[in-house]
């Protein structure tokens, strides 16, 4: 009857681990199946729920960390995101007061603003800090002699 009982137990943690691909119950199967295995040693009802209990708690304790590590993705910059940190090249003196400026990247022109207010004379090079729609927030940046980008 326990048997069936644990048995039962893994299939519904299965069928629950199935339907939210989300690490949820499966520490929980394992854990049933060490009841079932105890169960079938001939062990007491209390010393199958504590190995459940043990179980479950060990293999949530050891194995999630590892497991959230390859199973949740890596979110990598992309589009408009991947900008930040790169350099571009002002082509429009950046004037925060006037609301005008603008800078040139990957062969694309952005509005641009100054991160600091300060103003940014035409042709300097700067490093992009952030974006707000399609707007870039820059700061003036020091660059060795060939690099851009």
């Amino acid at each position: 009857m326990e048997i069936a009982l644990w048995f039962a137990a893994m299939v519904i943690f299965g069928i629950v681990e199935a339907a939210t691909v989300a690490l949820v119950s499966v520490w929980f199967m394992g854990g049933a199946l060490g009841g079932m295995i105890t169960a079938l040693a001939g062990g007491e009802v209390w010393l199958q729920v504590t190995v459940f209990l043990v179980v479950s708690g060990l293999l949530l304790a050891c194995l999630r960390p590892l497991a959230q590590r390859y199973v949740k993705p890596k979110t990598v910059a992309t589009n408009a995101g991947a900008l930040v940190g790169k350099l571009a090249v002002v082509t429009e003196s950046i004037d925060n007061l006037d609301g005008q400026g603008a800078v040139k990247i990957n062969g694309v022109i952005w509005t641009a603003r100054s991160e600091n207010g300060q103003d940014i004379p035409q042709g300097a090079t700067v490093r992009i800090t952030g974006i707000e729609g399609a707007k870039l927030f820059v700061t003036p940046a020091e660059v060795a002699a060939g690099q851009r980008n």
